[in-house]
């Protein structure tokens, strides 16, 4: 397991991030603890979670398992969604952030996390107000490092500008959704990540096991199960993409799934791609991925599988422009 900077911190984390979302949910604690063996002996130091997975109880069972070793791992959490009946439990305001965190540490029994995303942009929230809130907890030591889930490349930007501008701790940590068939990270939110030297963690590089062809045939899955998911991968497109993809790596003889986290990780601006797993079966396909060479030929081939996002000028010409 190689290892990457994260952003500017000087900190360094393995090439993949382990994300704990099923702690305590599709795995019980037994198979949760095999994961989190299995992810140390195999040299990641990268745990991902957040206080809305499974009521918070990926939190507890992920603070039990690094109890002993803390200081060898960096570790992420986040805030957004409702967490309690108050109607303020939710959001980013500084009075649910400040509240969050203290509740992330008390689960995580830790004294600090080196990372914290804001989970979404909150329209309801001035954007000052939710950076002021992170400034405030890396003062009291509480996060180490800001980081922001699920927002736009404008919205993050933004968020940089208040920061230089007040001198406050800078953002460092980036977590979209990317993969194969969910590209449009590519337009706009990656090069603004390498052009301020942010990190990128982006999550479900195999698209929910979109990418492993298991929905070609009868196979259940988080799919059939659930609507967020259902409604997330509903384009036709997408599963005639994973049809291709499949065939593709069959005739090379690689595992999908392993190549769909290598070709998510392979682009200059990803730091680690975020892997999670129901079982241990499911876990080492996608360890599998670092054993994978995906040169910049093959990623490029595998990229034509998909429909390559319009720029942000929605110029289509600029695609077939040569560079500058």
């Amino acid at each position: 397991m190689k290892l990457k900077p994260l952003g500017r911190t000087g900190v360094s984390v393995s090439e993949l991030c382990f994300g704990t979302m099923s702690f305590g949910g599709d795995a019980d604690e037994a198979t949760s603890a095999a994961m989190y063996k299995a992810t140390r002996d195999a040299g990641i130091n990268f745990y991902d979670c957040a206080d809305q997975y499974n009521k918070g109880k990926s939190e507890e069972i992920l603070g039990a398992l690094m109890r002993g070793h803390r200081n060898e791992l960096v570790v992420t959490t986040k805030c957004f969604n409702s967490t309690g009946d108050d109607v303020n439990a939710r959001g980013t305001s500084r009075r649910h952030v400040i509240r969050a965190v203290e509740a992330s540490l008390k689960r995580l029994q830790t004294d600090r996390v080196e990372v914290f995303f804001l989970h979404h942009y909150d329209k309801r929230t001035p954007l000052e107000e939710s950076v002021r809130a992170l400034e405030d907890l890396v003062r009291s030591g509480k996060v180490l490092y800001p980081a922001l889930s699920n927002w736009s490349a404008w919205q993050a930007q933004r968020a940089v500008d208040l920061q230089e501008r007040h001198n406050w701790a800078r953002l460092q940590v980036l977590q979209p959704m990317y993969s194969l068939v969910k590209r449009q990270a590519e337009v706009e939110l990656l090069p603004m990540a390498e052009a301020n030297g942010i990190g990128v963690i982006p999550y479900s590089p195999a698209a929910a096991g979109i990418l492993s062809g298991k929905y070609a045939g009868n196979a259940t899955g988080r799919l059939k199960t659930n609507k967020m998911y259902e409604t997330r991968y509903s384009e036709p497109w997408m599963f005639e993409v994973a049809e291709k993809f499949v065939a593709f790596c069959k005739q090379r003889s690689l595992h999908p799934v392993s190549t769909a986290v290598a070709w998510v990780g392979a682009h200059p601006a990803i730091t680690a791609p975020i892997v999670g797993a129901r079982s241990l079966e499911q876990l080492q396909d996608s360890l599998n991925s670092v054993r994978i060479e995906m040169t910049p030929a093959l990623r490029a081939e595998i990229a034509t599988l998909s429909p390559t996002p319009a720029p942000a000028t929605d110029r289509l010409e600029e695609l077939k422009a040569p560079k500058a």
